[in-house]
């Protein structure tokens, strides 16, 4: 499914619309999302930032060292993390938007696949919605991110459902009933960006082949967010632990960016800017 983007660029600037009348020009110069989590069991910074004090200082340091976008999270991902209810996860990160809204100018991204955790964000002050479940889980949330204009991230995931045996054939797949869902709920098709779901239940190998074939999603006619993070698979590669995996990270940063990445959803932000930094001057000298 292509829209009106062009696929076939992806390094040509996009004005990427979000709610509350802003937008990001995706494109020419790589992206950086960080990760904010309000929870205590995140699998590599849980309980760090848990109170809202803690979340804010980190927040507004990772501003400092170059974040284009905060995404904040209520409710761990990683697998057989404890599931928290739609209040246990508002409680969390509502007071964060909120207070990040009237603080600073930065772009808020909520990381959550609940309805009304996205439509008491959006009203509170975040920009974006950051669905680790494609729309899918409860497709209600498409609804709401129409109705705020809100830029939606869009995740492939392979939990709870049979893949198909190729790594971009199951993209082509899960990412087909997810935009029909955005469609049919009226979200503009400038307002979506697809995450291809490094490590969201794909074996390591998965997970390179994803790398080493990214080019291909372009197809698909959507920027692309990418989340490798201090994720499982570059431990695999590396033998580190979660924490000591931020060089690996600014490695598959350069790696994706290299082949048309325009976001990165990061940890470490100071790192992977200089990454990036890196990979843009690359690309800038490219014929």
């Amino acid at each position: 499914m292509v829209d009106s983007l062009d696929a076939a660029d992806p390094f040509a600037a996009f004005e990427w619309s979000l709610a509350h009348g802003r937008s990001l020009t995706l494109g020419p110069r790589g992206m950086l999302m960080a990760i904010v989590n309000v929870t205590p069991d995140s699998f590599s910074d849980g309980g760090s930032f848990l109170d809202v004090d803690a979340a804010l200082a980190h927040a507004q340091a990772c501003v400092e060292q170059g974040a284009d976008i905060l995404d904040i999270g209520g409710e761990s991902t990683r697998p057989g993390a404890d599931a928290v209810s739609a209040a246990q996860e508002q409680d969390r990160v509502l007071p964060v938007i909120e207070r990040l809204a009237h603080e600073t100018d930065a772009l808020i991204s909520i990381d959550t696949y609940r309805a009304e955790t996205a439509r008491l964000a959006l009203a509170a002050g975040a920009h974006i919605v950051n669905d680790v479940h494609g729309l899918q889980r409860e497709p209600d949330i498409a609804a709401v991110v129409a109705q705020a204009r809100a830029g939606v991230c869009i995740m492939h995931t392979g939990r709870g459902r049979v893949k198909a045996e190729d790594v971009i054939a199951d993209q082509r797949l899960f990412f087909a009933r997810s935009l029909e869902i955005a469609a049919d709920a009226g979200i503009a098709a400038d307002a979506i960006v697809l995450d291809p779901g490094f490590g969201f239940a794909k074996e390591a190998s998965e997970s390179w082949a994803l790398m080493a074939r990214l080019g291909e999603l372009h197809g698909l006619g959507h920027r692309l967010l990418i989340g490798t993070s201090r994720k499982r698979f570059l431990g695999a590669a590396t033998g580190r632990e979660a924490a000591e995996r931020d060089v690996a990270t600014a490695a598959t940063t350069v790696a994706a960016r290299l082949a048309g990445g325009a976001i990165f959803r990061v940890h470490d932000v100071a790192f992977n800017r200089d990454a990036l930094m890196v990979a843009d001057a690359i690309l800038a000298a490219r014929p």
